[in-house]
């Protein structure tokens, strides 16, 4: 039985557990034993990207775990600069080829290309959801008007927007635009790449809690019904990170935390 059973969001028909292993800059052996853990651990759910370089691993990670695909959702993407239609395909299928898998569970425009219609990359997205290649599609770092956009484009329903979001980020316009669009709403860089680790607020209302600083914040955010995938190679940080549903923070703790956001708070461009 798995150490932790992390409850889901739905969005338009997915399921997608709240919290997963992030892969961003792991790579190669590293990577795959980080799935292979997670995956041992409980964790039912892994993101990569095609711009990470690593979905060879984090396939090669699955397989070594022994867990079964259906039990498994997998997020994948498609970087900025292979929107046009035919250069989306492409990279969509060359995913699948490293992963060695006949589908993932959610493919995403991994950033938006000012320089490519939206109809274009759109159209290319639904077509993978048509072929089989994704069972869901989304988005990532949407801001509201490209979500309305998108969604009034897409001729498939759209389940996620992947941001980054932390305590310091003010994302709240982003996140009421994404669920009004029906999509669900994942955090990426959830605990600000270990700036929360450094956090008085937190600290506080984590000593008061016997728990970290990183799964207050991770706590605040699932209680939110946002997804966290947080990045770690460490087994014992893997642990750490998903024993964050067995309690809850009370509405104050909930304003103090959320009073830390600003809204040049973000850390990646």
């Amino acid at each position: 039985m798995p150490a932790i059973e992390a409850p889901s969001v739905e969005a338009n028909g997915a399921r997608i557990p709240l919290i997963g292993l992030g892969t961003w800059d792991l790579r190669g052996r590293t990577c795959a034993t980080a799935v292979e853990q997670a995956l041992g651990l409980g964790y039912r759910h892994i993101d990569t990207a095609a711009m990470y370089r690593n979905e060879e691993a984090v396939g090669e990670g699955l397989r070594a775990s022994g867990v079964p695909r259906g039990e498994v959702f997998i997020t994948t993407k498609v970087w900025s600069s292979d929107l046009r239609a035919r250069d989306f395909e492409r990279s969509a299928r060359d995913s699948l080829d490293k992963l060695r898998l006949d589908s993932v569970d959610l493919l995403l425009i991994h950033w938006p290309n000012s320089s490519v219609p939206l109809k274009e990359t759109i159209g290319a997205l639904c077509k993978m959801k048509r072929d089989g290649v994704a069972r869901h599609i989304g988005v990532s770092n949407f801001n509201p008007g490209l979500i309305a956009e998108a969604v009034k484009l897409s001729t498939e329903p759209l389940v996620n927007n992947q941001i980054e979001l932390h305590p310091y980020n003010e994302q709240s316009k982003t996140i009421a635009a994404s669920r009004k669009a029906g999509l669900s709403v994942t955090a990426y860089s959830p605990i600000a790449r270990g700036k929360v680790t450094r956090d008085a607020v937190l600290a506080r209302i984590a000593k008061a809690r016997g728990r970290t600083s990183a799964q207050i914040c991770l706590r605040y955010l699932v209680q939110q019904d946002i997804v966290v995938i947080p990045k770690t190679s460490r087994v014992e940080r893997l642990k750490e990170n998903a024993a964050i549903f067995d309690f809850e923070l009370t509405p104050a703790e909930m304003r103090e935390i959320a009073a830390l956001a600003s809204p040049h708070g973000n850390i990646v461009s």
